[in-house]
């Protein structure tokens, strides 16, 4: 079919389709969801299994295992990690990459049903497990609550009355708090005074239970209506608990709760998270977008629906932005699409300078109709505008050119020659249609690997594919149809519409220096195979790196204090590092969590299980040049602050992947075994001088009293377990009597011993334990074979079943991990392994390994198109030899720009890399059909290698100057920045090798010697 002539003579049908991706595109911008990182699943859930008293290994042993054993059997399974602490069986499931978010939830009911199977055969006082499969949701918008003149009752009230509010706007999904302060009934006891009474902790437990429950008063029949009888309850819950009377054992005397206990509402001792917000006490307030929304639009909203509350609510209340994505994404999705448009505007212009200005508006009106075209297609196929989707249109930027220019250089040429523009238009894309359409599939095929990766970086990135692939098929069909409409409204026949017939000095000099290159061919070849050799060579000397340092003005500070730290001494340690944290030049805000991570605010961030001896600072700075300066003070300020402890420090990070970028994981059964391995690691590390942060996660055994029940005095006495247990935890952190409901909040009733003046040894050592059987109190040391002060495992780490204890790390100020990491490798490697144990290494190293491994099963498919297409465009052995002998040589100049700019190879650099390979190839592919094509137009094969590549200067390397100008905007991209010099750099060599590494190799394969032209 003759394209070209059917276009110019409907154009209607043209301008129709035109108007349509014109239009649509200016609607899809305006609907198009808007986000800060592309979507992707993360495959995992915890699950959590109470058994109170018992230990980590106890825990381990009796619920962990047991579980993981149910767990394994599922095939959906990748991977299965576990934390077994005192009372806490923690277990994270991860299934396998090629699952999609569809599948996940069915895979969550399996899970639950083998976890309901296993849970009948756990022991007694094991909780039934829970799953939660909220682990991944992001909540993008997150507020600091805070109101220093009001109670805590009344924050939680304004905290409830907010979320329930924010839960009613147009696209809001999820809205958490966090960090709401646990208040509880205490009971102050005096043990002496209920001892004489004989009464029982049981007994005041049924008083609370009877009188405290929710009571249903019946109902009478008056005048044939339905009138319900109420049980009213009294309002204050203090007083109604106070005024509850007891009857004496053995008497018909009842006393009332306030004879023998003092009742207050207090804070519970342990908290499970304390949230700060610069220096105050706050709570935080999560709010999480529906998916495929547009979060600017959801932002707006909220914060309009925030303005109205404070309105509303009592003066002194303020909910604060910690992290906005809204106005994240609205300035990175603004900063891009600025970007863009420069891109397009540079590109129009560099083209209307190099082409004259008719050939510069042709090709800048097709690109202006893809890009919009694009922005429809995605916003139809449900791909947002975020940083990966609008980073691969400037990518796909100068490739969506090449096709436009090919057929307009080849057009207005015709023209001149006095061609009309329907006979030019139609000779040219007959002539190029199918190169240019096989050499796009190549360009397109170049980053299949990102399309064909199943694996979270491959998810992530996946939009990069899915542009592109949109964006240079629309270029073609636009090069085959528009161009030849556009050419014949502004082409002039017969006129050479370029500055000048002569040839240019550019020409003059190139032809002389290629006709150089001809003749000394094999010297040409020699030069350029050695220049490849070294820059393979040299390889070595480019610094590595996964995923770039996020641009957002936040870093991380985390405080990991001796593992048996309680959260109240946490909290003091915390409140003075803060106060120094704030006290810094350029910092303009701190959130301070005590306890646990934040909740996952940013696709990319991981918050930290529940531990009470961790600190998590999320630091805002004014600029993001500041953080190095800012990070370099806190390092010697926070370290003296409590020497037993550590601080440590991370940026925000881009991508998939955190924790430490340093980790050696070793597996075995015996726990000292692993500490010992675990300690010589760190031991290696230290000595390396460079390496910081160094810890391992199983961290310090804590210290324990066992209060030994002694069954054979017990069981004379009549005490049981459970009488036993009861007394030690009166004595201690208080017994739990029962709860008793206040609105939406239940406060639970606990018995504490009235005997502050004691210490917590003394008062369980002279405590007295209730005898169910006798009822009556015996003494404490009468049933306890006395106090032993043990050690214990605090959080033992299992991985696929087996117990992993990993050594962490992070890689020096000046270096990247892949450095680090590659220095202290073969030592750890040479440590002497038992029998039975094994060394396996995680952090960056295995997430780049794993992204990398999940992308090259995908390059197979994608080079195997790319070498079929090459080898049926020519239909010969040759041609498509040459094209991939040149493809090697391209990283002479992708060394060359990450060497000259110290920026490092990092995964979106080989992402860079492999599209390099696809526009290499379309070039020389275009090349080598123009050679071929003049020669079967009778033009001697010496001059048709020389003609044809002086025909293809001015496109080729208009081609690479317009793709390396549309990409210089992203060199001040952090994300970008590293994958713009590979491919700048690299397209720079490249043009060198598509005009003239690939007529020597022609001239070579083809064996023409130009030794004796005239």
């Amino acid at each position: 079919m003759d394209i070209a002539r059917y276009s110019i003579d409907k154009p209607v049908n043209v301008w129709l389709m035109v108007v349509i991706l014109l239009l649509g595109g200016i609607i899809a911008m305006t609907n198009i969801g808007r986000l800060e990182d592309p979507e992707f699943t993360i495959k995992q859930v915890k699950v959590y299994t109470s058994y109170s008293g018992a230990g980590a290994e106890k825990v381990e042993r009796e619920i962990t295992e047991p579980l993981e054993i149910a767990i394994q059997q599922m095939p959906q399974l990748k991977k299965l990690t576990s934390i077994s602490s005192p009372a806490l069986s923690e277990i994270t499931v991860e299934v396998k990459s090629n699952y999609d978010s569809n599948e996940l939830p069915q895979i969550w009911d399996e899970l639950r049903k083998r976890l309901r199977d296993a849970a009948t055969s756990l022991p007694t006082g094991a909780q039934d497990p829970v799953v939660f499969d909220d682990f991944g949701d992001v909540y993008g918008l997150y507020y600091a609550l805070s109101a220093p003149d009001f109670t805590t009752s009344e924050l939680r009230e304004f905290a409830r009355l907010i979320r329930r509010d924010l839960l009613t706007t147009e696209g809001v999904a999820k809205v958490t708090v966090s960090g709401v302060q646990t208040e509880q009934i205490v009971a102050y006891v005096n043990p002496y005074q209920l001892a004489g009474l004989g009464i029982s902790f049981p007994d005041l437990t049924s008083l609370f239970e009877e009188n405290l429950r929710p009571f249903n008063g019946g109902r009478v029949l008056v005048d044939e209506k339905n009138v319900r009888l109420i049980v009213e309850r009294a309002p204050d819950k203090i007083k109604e608990i106070s005024n509850l009377s007891l009857v004496m054992p053995g008497t018909n005397r009842s006393i009332r709760v306030s004879d023998v206990a003092t009742l207050k509402l207090e804070p519970a001792d342990i908290q499970s998270q304390l949230i700060r917000y610069n220096g105050e006490e706050a709570l935080t307030v999560s709010v999480s977008a529906l998916s495929n929304v547009n979060i600017v639009d959801v932002g707006t909203r909220v914060n309009a629906k925030v303005d109205h509350l404070l309105n509303t609510l009592p003066l002194g209340i303020t909910l604060t932005p910690i992290y906005d994505q809204a106005a994240v994404v609205d300035e990175s999705v603004d900063g891009f699409i600025a970007n863009l448009v420069m891109s397009v505007v540079v590109v129009t212009l560099t083209l209307c300078l190099f082409m004259g200005w008719r050939s510069g508006v042709v090709v800048g009106m097709v690109l202006l109709v893809t890009v919009l075209g694009t922005i429809l297609i995605m916003w139809l196929i449900d791909i947002q505008l975020q940083r990966i989707s609008l980073g691969a249109m400037v990518i796909a930027m100068g490739m969506l050119v090449d096709n436009a220019i090919v057929v307009a250089e080849g057009m207005m040429l015709r023209m001149a020659t006095g061609a009309s523009a329907k006979d030019a238009a139609s000779f040219i894309v007959k002539r190029t249609q199918w190169p240019l359409l096989g050499a796009t599939v190549i360009g397109i095929a170049a980053f299949s690997g990102i399309g064909l990766s199943d694996d979270a970086t491959g998810e992530f990135l996946y939009s990069l594919f899915a542009v592109v692939l949109v964006s240079l098929m629309m270029s073609w069909v636009l090069a085959v149809t528009l161009v030849p409409v556009l050419g014949e409204l502004v082409f002039r026949k017969g006129v050479k519409q370029t500055d000048g017939d002569e040839p240019t000095l550019l020409q003059r000099w190139f032809t002389k220096t290629l006709t150089g290159a001809l003749k000394l061919r094999w010297v040409t070849m020699a030069v350029l195979f050695v220049i490849t050799a070294v820059a393979y060579g040299s390889f070595g000397m480019v610094k590595q790196g996964f995923f770039p340092p996020s641009n957002a003005p936040l870093f991380f500070v985390h405080y990991w204090g001796p593992q048996d730290r309680d959260i109240r001494a946490t909290e003091k340690i915390i409140k003075e590092a803060e106060e120094r944290i704030l006290a810094q030049e350029n910092v303009t805000a701190v959130t301070t969590i005590i306890g646990q991570g934040a909740d996952r605010f940013t696709l990319t961030y991981a918050p930290k299980s529940a531990n009470e001896n961790y600190g998590f600072f999320m630091v805002r700075v004014n600029e993001l040049e500041n953080i190095p300066a800012v990070q370099e003070k806190l390092s010697g300020l926070l370290d003296n602050i409590d020497l037993d402890a550590n601080f440590y420090q991370e940026r925000m990070q881009f991508g998939p992947g955190s924790g430490a970028k340093l980790e050696a994981r070793f597996s075995g059964p015996d726990a000292e075994v692993l500490r010992t391995l675990a300690e010589e690691a760190k031991g290696m590390m230290l000595a390396d001088g460079n390496i910081k942060d160094i810890r391992h996660n199983w961290r310090e055994k804590g210290v324990a009293i066992n209060t030994q029940y002694d069954n054979y005095n017990a069981g004379i006495a009549g005490v049981s377990h459970s009488d036993f247990s009861q007394t030690v935890q009166y004595a201690s952190s208080g017994l739990r009597l029962g709860s008793v409901q206040d609105g939406d909040y239940a406060y639970s009733i606990v018995a504490k011993m009235g005997h502050p003046d004691d210490t917590a040894i003394q008062s369980v050592r002279e405590s007295q334990v209730w005898s169910s059987q006798q009822r009556q109190y015996v003494p404490f040391t009468q049933v306890s074979s006395g106090l032993d002060i043990v050690t214990e495992e605090l959080r033992i780490h299992r991985k696929d079943r087996l117990r992993t204890i990993t050594v962490e790390a992070e890689p020096g100020d000046n270096e990247t991990a892949a450095k680090a990491f590659a220095r202290i490798r073969p030592q750890i490697e040479a440590m002497d392994i038992p029998a039975g144990y094994a060394l396996e290494w995680g952090g960056e190293f295995e997430s780049s390994s794993d992204a990398q491994a999940a992308l090259g099963a995908g390059l197979p498919v994608g080079f195997l198109v790319m070498f079929i297409i090459s080898v049926l465009l020519f239909g010969h052995a040759r041609q498509p030899l040459i094209i991939w002998l040149v493809v090697p040589m391209a990283i002479v100049g992708v060394v060359t720009g990450l060497l000259s700019t110290n920026m490092p190879f990092g995964f979106m650099s080989l992402l860079g890399f492999l599209s390099l390979f696809g526009m290499l190839i379309k070039n020389a592919i275009v090349l080598i059909e123009e050679i071929d094509l003049q020669i079967e137009e009778g033009l001697e094969i010496k001059k048709a290698i020389v003609e044809a590549t002086l025909s293809r200067l001015r496109p080729v390397t208009l081609a690479a100057l317009t793709t390396i100008l549309g990409m210089a905007p992203l060199l001040f991209d952090a994300f970008f920045a590293d994958m713009a010099v590979t491919i700048m750099g690299g397209l720079t060599f490249a043009t060198i090798l598509t005009l003239i590494a690939v007529p020597v190799l022609y001239s070579i394969l083809f064996k023409v010697s130009y030794r004796k032209a005239s």
